[in-house]
């Protein structure tokens, strides 16, 4: 079972060109199942009906969350048996459409219904605390500020910051070319303030950054090496405490105040939807919810009926 899954896992690589993040999700929710089934005596995918796979998911439902103290009771959020009866959909057209398998078993597993959750994005003021430069500059520091000012410049996802290469800069002609999801490229404008953290990180920070194995990806560690996603979001939350703000400010929180800011002052939907990379308008569509409360709450306080 472990080889179909692994087959599964190089489409989604080199034919696919699914994200890394994606393709460890699916490895880790594909290998429950398999885990699972061996500890139910099965053996081989062909053994597997419709009938093993609603027990796998209530097997799931009903289950405690690990590490967690004792005598608390939580079950798996509905998000995350969303994401484990994709993940089988998934695995089970890849293994149809490939006639590695005579039958579809997850083609009537049905989705359960996701919330959509409101990006939460930052204000104006507290954008301003989180961008100033810091002093005394260092090559750390400089870094930091590069980082922060492209992220909530340009809308890029952690993954995107971290693997972003120096060939992907076109900083005179004021843009940079990012490779997303999917492989998908697209062109994003960088505004001056952007433009000017990046040159001094890349003038006076990088260059001290560098060892004769660095690559040539724009954002070094103090190894001269690539980033850890783990490492920057512990970065951004320092770079954050230090600025006395007091909420729990994510990296992805800057790609939220991008799109927001931009349709708070009048930027056009779909543009927006260029600019972070989006497949459909319905991923792009939830700032408007954001917008139109932030709409009312202007509404109640400035009408004279409000």
């Amino acid at each position: 079972m472990e080889t179909l899954v692994e087959d599964f896992l190089v489409y989604l690589r080199h034919e696919r060109g699914q994200a890394e993040h994606t393709q460890r999700t699916y490895a880790a929710l594909l290998g429950k199942f398999v885990k699972w089934a061996a500890a139910n005596g099965i053996t081989r995918w062909t053994e597997v009906g419709v009938s093993h796979l609603q027990s796998f998911l209530q097997h799931e439902r009903t289950r405690q969350q690990q590490a967690l103290p004792e005598g608390i009771n939580k079950r798996l959020s509905t998000e995350s048996v969303y994401l484990e009866i994709a993940a089988l959909r998934a695995f089970y057209r890849f293994a149809e459409n490939e006639k590695l398998l005579p039958v579809n078993a997850a083609e009537t597993l049905s989705l359960p219904r996701r919330w959509k959750r409101l990006p939460k994005a930052l204000r104006n003021e507290e954008i301003d605390r989180l961008l100033q430069p810091e002093e005394p500059a260092s090559p750390s520091t400089l870094c930091d500020q590069a980082i922060l000012e492209l992220a909530y410049a340009s809308g890029l996802r952690l993954s995107e910051l971290r693997a972003l290469r120096l060939e992907q800069l076109h900083l005179e002609a004021g843009f940079v070319t990012i490779i997303g999801k999917g492989n998908k490229e697209r062109v994003v404008p960088v505004g001056r303030k952007a433009i000017g953290a990046l040159n001094r990180y890349l003038e006076n920070g990088r260059p001290k950054l560098v060892t004769p194995r660095s690559p040539a990806i724009v954002f070094l560690n103090a190894r001269g090496t690539q980033f850890a996603a783990t490492t920057i979001w512990g970065r951004i939350k320092r770079r954050v405490h230090r600025t006395g703000i007091e909420r729990n400010v994510t990296p992805h929180m800057l790609r939220h105040s991008f799109a927001t800011h931009l349709l708070d002052h009048g930027a056009d939907l779909r543009v927006i939807q260029e600019l972070l990379g989006h497949a459909s308008i319905n991923t792009t569509e939830i700032y408007t919810h954001v917008a139109g409360n932030r709409l009312r709450e202007v509404h109640r306080r400035f009408h004279p009926r409000g």
